[in-house]
């Protein structure tokens, strides 16, 4: 039995060997394969996009690294560089106006009030109309058809009906989670392709938090883990429809990005974009702390003092009084700070999708 055992282990020895030589002549057999062209590696290159691809990959390394953080600017007043943004107590819980200082844009599309119980209103009523049950000939007979559709060697159309309203323009909004194939970097307001349901369009979307406040973050690039909303200007789509994310490639190409539902139609979703302006303590008294770099004249420090301050440790506070004629001020806080901490001022500005639609 020893001498059997003995055997049938060698045996096994030997087919390890020979799985192993096996799979280390694949793994040479396709890096062989990946590399055969390698004199014709770089006909296509183009220098232009790869720098802009890297710079937004740099621009969203460090917005995942210091997210929303930014300089104060030195050859304009932050007063009026920042002249639309405000302060908010509470992001979560301060009032938001949805009708205030909207865009022109917003004088092309339709609003529908109540829009989920319009929604089931309307699908109520198209429920109980008559329908063509499946496998049944139907001829339809539709009228000026355009030359390139008519002449067109397609042998097959395809045709659709519409529920009312669902051919006026207004704001979609469509939950998605990012594909685990995609892995580029999107930044937001980039012109994609959206599928929602059965029509297909070219938007430039604003990507923010999938959240229930009645205010939303924006986020500057679209998220690599967990689910975010796409807003942009389409038709209204009044059933629950599958909604998905290409980008369009060079080459007229498309690559998958994300994949969703649709959320809702409303324009009246306020979604916010946060600028967050860091200075550093100079000296410290107790719960007074001289900040520097947070400004850098006395009249941004006499604009932005009614907005509450808040530390990355937590601690909350509020500007007292100008130091001089150079940015310093002096900020009491609820409790003492560290010399390493960073001071915070966030702003917010509502932002809007960039107005861009038509039929791919």
């Amino acid at each position: 039995e020893e001498e059997e055992e003995e055997e049938d282990s060698g045996m096994e020895d030997e087919e390890e060997e020979e799985g192993s030589e096996e799979s280390e002549e694949e793994l040479e057999e396709e890096e062989s394969d990946c590399y055969k062209d390698s004199d014709n590696y770089d006909v296509n290159f183009d220098a232009e996009e790869e720098a802009e691809q890297l710079r937004k990959f740099r621009e969203a390394c460090e917005d995942e690294e210091f997210p929303d953080e930014m300089d104060t600017p030195t050859d304009i007043a932050a007063r009026v560089r920042f002249q639309k943004y405000r302060g908010l107590k509470s992001f979560r819980t301060s009032a938001w106006d949805p009708q205030e200082n909207l865009p022109r844009d917003y004088s092309r599309i339709s609003q529908i009030r109540n829009f989920n119980n319009v929604r089931k209103s309307l699908l109520r009523q198209s429920s109980t109309e008559k329908t063509v049950s499946p496998g049944t000939h139907v001829d339809i007979h539709i009228a000026e058809v355009p030359l390139a559709i008519s002449s067109s060697t397609s042998s097959s159309i395809t045709v659709f009906s519409l529920l009312p309203h669902e051919q006026r323009l207004s704001v979609q909004h469509v939950a998605q989670a990012r594909h685990p194939l995609s892995t580029g970097v999107v930044k937001c307001k980039e012109q994609l392709l959206a599928q929602v349901g059965f029509r297909r369009y070219i938007v430039r979307p604003v990507f923010s938090q999938h959240t229930k406040s009645n205010k939303h973050k924006m986020e500057r690039f679209m998220p690599l883990g967990g689910n975010f909303v796409a807003s942009f200007y389409a038709p209204i789509t009044l059933t629950n429809s599958p909604a998905v994310l290409f980008k369009v490639e060079g080459d007229g190409s498309v690559t998958l990005l994300s994949t969703g539902t649709l959320l809702s139609c409303d324009p009246d979703r306020v979604v916010c974009k946060r600028v967050v302006l860091s200075g550093h303590p100079h000296k410290i008294q107790k719960r007074a702390a001289v900040i520097r770099y947070l400004f850098h004249n006395r009249e941004d420090i006499a604009y932005f003092k009614p907005v509450q301050v808040r530390t990355k440790h937590g601690r909350r506070g509020h500007i007292k009084e100008a130091l001089g004629t150079h940015g310093h001020c002096k900020i009491t806080f609820d409790k003492p700070i560290q010399q390493s901490d960073t001071v915070l001022l966030p702003l917010y500005k509502r932002v809007f999708p960039k107005w861009h639609f038509e039929y791919f």
